[in-house]
C-alpha cells in the first residue's frame, strides 16, 4: 500500500479496512475522528441539488446502501482494535444510515459518551418537508484506560458570558452550532468538515503529541487540524485523485500553525480542580463563608469569592458547604 510520511505523520492510499489491518498495531491510536461515506449516492448528489462542483476533485468513492451495514461493522471493528484503552472516537454521520453505524458500534466494546448534534448552515431547500441542517456526532470511548477530556482547554470554569452563563458549560452542551465552510474557487473534497468543528474535538479529546487517526481522509481536514495543533496524524484515503491533490498541501503546512489562533482560557480560579478536600480546608471554608456573609455579601457573591480563594468551581464550593452544614 502506497504511503507518504510528513510531519511525523503517515498517510496511506487505499482501503481503510485492509489498510488498518496491515499497518496499524493494536491499541496504537489516541483519538479517531472520521467522516465515513454516507451511503446516499454522494457521488451523484450534484445532479439532484444543482451543486456547482467545478472545484470538487473527482473520484469520490461511495458505498452502496445495500452494503453499508456490513461495511460499517468491518471498519468500526478495526477502529476499536487500533484505539488505545481510554482512547476516544468521534464518528460524523447523516441520519440515512445512522442505524447501521449504531448497530455496528453495539457489536463492539466501545462505550457511548455523548450523542452530539451538529447544526450547520447551508441546509438543502425543500418544499414539502423540513429542511435538513444537522449531522450526528457519535462520541465513544474504548474502556480500560483513562480517557482524555481537557475540561478547560477552551473556556475556564470561572468564565461567564455577558448574560452570566457559564462559557464552559455552553461550549460543552451536546448541540454544536458551527457553520460549514464555503470555499469558492478552491480545490476541495465533496464533503469536508469545518476546521472549527475539528479543532473543538481535538482540543477536548487529545494532547499535543497524541496520534489522531482518520479512516476516511477525504480532503485531509482532520490531518491538517491535528498537525496544526501539534498532534501527529495517520489515515487512509481510497481516492487516488484526492490523495494526489492533498499530499502537496500537507507537505506545505507547518506543524503548530493553528496554535496562535486558539483563545487562552481563564483557569486561575480553579487551580485545585479535582483535588480532594482536607479537613483543614473544610473547616477554613466554613469559617470564611460565615465571615463573608457577616460582612454583608449575599450568597452568590460569597460563593464566587470562595471559589477564587480556594481555587474551586461553584459546584465544588456549594457541595463542600452543604456537607459541613449537615454535620
Amino acid at each position: 500500500m502506497k504511503s507518504t510520511t510528513l510531519h511525523d505523520s503517515i498517510f496511506y492510499l487505499g482501503d481503510c479496512i485492509s489498510g488498518a489491518a496491515h499497518n496499524l498495531p493494536d491499541n496504537s491510536v489516541d483519538l479517531i475522528i472520521t467522516d465515513p461515506p454516507y451511503g446516499i449516492n454522494g457521488d451523484k448528489l450534484h445532479l439532484h441539488y444543482n451543486r456547482d462542483e467545478k472545484f470538487v476533485v473527482e473520484g469520490y468513492v461511495e458505498i452502496p446502501q445495500e452494503e453499508y451495514a456490513a461495511f460499517s461493522v468491518n471498519w468500526i471493528k478495526e477502529a476499536e482494535r487500533v484505539l488505545r484503552p481510554g482512547g476516544s472516537i468521534y464518528i460524523i454521520s447523516g441520519y440515512t444510515n445512522l442505524v447501521d453505524i449504531l448497530n455496528a458500534l453495539r457489536q463492539t466494546r466501545l462505550k457511548e459518551i455523548n450523542h452530539i448534534i451538529w447544526k450547520y448552515n447551508f441546509g438543502v431547500f425543500t418544499r414539502r418537508k423540513y429542511v435538513s441542517s444537522h449531522y450526528h456526532i457519535l462520541f465513544y470511548e474504548k474502556p480500560g484506560g483513562r480517557r482524555t477530556f481537557n475540561l478547560e482547554s477552551r473556556y475556564g470554569l470561572v468564565e461567564k458570558s455577558g448574560d452570566g452563563r457559564s462559557c464552559n458549560n455552553t461550549d460543552r452542551e451536546d448541540l454544536w452550532i458551527i457553520n460549514r465552510e464555503n470555499k469558492p474557487g478552491r480545490i476541495k473534497n465533496k464533503n469536508e468538515l469545518p476546521f472549527a468543528l475539528l479543532t473543538k474535538m481535538i482540543q477536548y479529546s487529545s494532547n499535543e503529541g497524541d496520534l489522531v487517526a482518520d479512516f476516511f481522509l477525504g480532503g485531509f481536514s482532520t490531518a491538517k487540524v491535528a498537525i496544526g495543533l501539534n498532534r501527529r496524524a495517520i489515515g487512509f484515503e481510497i481516492s487516488e485523485r484526492m490523495y494526489g491533490t492533498q499530499i502537496p498541501e500537507m507537505a506545505a503546512i507547518t506543524p503548530g500553525y493553528l496554535i496562535p489562533t486558539l483563545r487562552s482560557p481563564v483557569i486561575n480560579g480553579t487551580r485545585n480542580l479535582g483535588k480532594p478536600w482536607t479537613e483543614e480546608d473544610c473547616t477554613r471554608l466554613m469559617e470564611r463563608f460565615v465571615n463573608l456573609r457577616a460582612g454583608g455579601r449575599n450568597k452568590k457573591e460569597t460563593i464566587a469569592a470562595l471559589g477564587e480563594e480556594f481555587g474551586r468551581g461553584r459546584w465544588a464550593i456549594e457541595k463542600a458547604l452543604k456537607k459541613q452544614q449537615s454535620r
